[in-house]
């Protein structure tokens, strides 16, 4: 890596301010658009989706586990895959730490996969990870959703992603993404929002912290580095460091 300009403290103060009030330009347009989810019109969910749980057959309003507030995140575990897609796996190693404080403030989140139940379960396990993941194997959710995709969908040449028509090519017949829902005291459940694609990335605390290494994300691709958590090589000594 070649080093970037070389100046004075004063000189680097002052860039430093500069970026700094577009950083706080950022923040307020991030405020903004949460302002704006917050008051997207609702659709009520009247569809009974069944899904597989560790404790059995659980509805939709049953994952809320007795909370107003659903966040489902849409893992591309399809049946008979042996692992889990890499980028949902680096995503997932994120929400351990997250559940208690979602779960204090009246929100659930559940990872949802079309993989029957067993796969989902021995892939958990060898992931180590503790949050509630949930087959709807057998049901039209991932369809209805948008982000599982049939053999017939794909041989149409485009197909309904990200809130527009997709190439087939650049789509796959899983593809990662999170809904959300809310329940009223009536029992009623409504879609509250979805997002795709790089509309989840914030999900990933690891990336927000490369956004501030002096060499960023360093990729060759979106997330070209990432593997999944037990597939990374030893750690590497750090180019130039003496030996300890």
């Amino acid at each position: 890596m070649q080093p970037n300009r070389i100046v004075s403290r004063d000189e680097w103060l002052s860039a430093r301010r500069a970026l700094l009030a577009a950083e706080k330009e950022a923040v307020h347009l991030r405020d903004r658009v949460n302002a704006q989810r917050r008051a997207l019109p609702w659709v009520e969910v009247d569809k009974p989706y069944l899904f597989q749980a560790p404790d059995g057959p659980k509805t939709l309003s049953e994952l809320f586990d007795g909370r107003s507030q659903l966040i489902i995140y849409h893992f591309m575990l399809a049946p008979g895959w042996e692992a889990g897609c890499v980028g949902c796996s680096f995503l997932s190693d994120h929400f351990d730490g997250a559940v208690p404080h979602l779960e204090h403030h009246d929100v659930t989140l559940k990872a949802v996969s079309r993989a029957p139940l067993s796969e989902i379960e021995a892939y958990k396990a060898r992931m180590g990870w503790r949050f509630p993941w949930v087959s709807s194997f057998g049901s039209d959710f991932n369809y209805d959703f948008h982000v599982s995709f049939t053999q017939d969908d794909l041989a149409k040449g485009q197909v309904n992603y990200n809130f527009s028509e997709t190439p087939s090519e650049q789509a796959h017949d899983e593809l990662p993404g999170v809904s959300a829902f809310y329940r009223d005291e009536g029992g009623r459940v409504f879609h509250t929002y979805s997002s795709y694609a790089r509309g989840i990335e914030e999900f990933i605390g690891t990336l927000m912290i490369l956004d501030r290494a002096p060499k960023g994300r360093n990729e060759t691709s979106t997330m070209s580095f990432v593997r999944r958590h037990d597939e990374y090589e030893s750690r590497p000594k750090a180019a130039g460091c003496c030996a300890s």
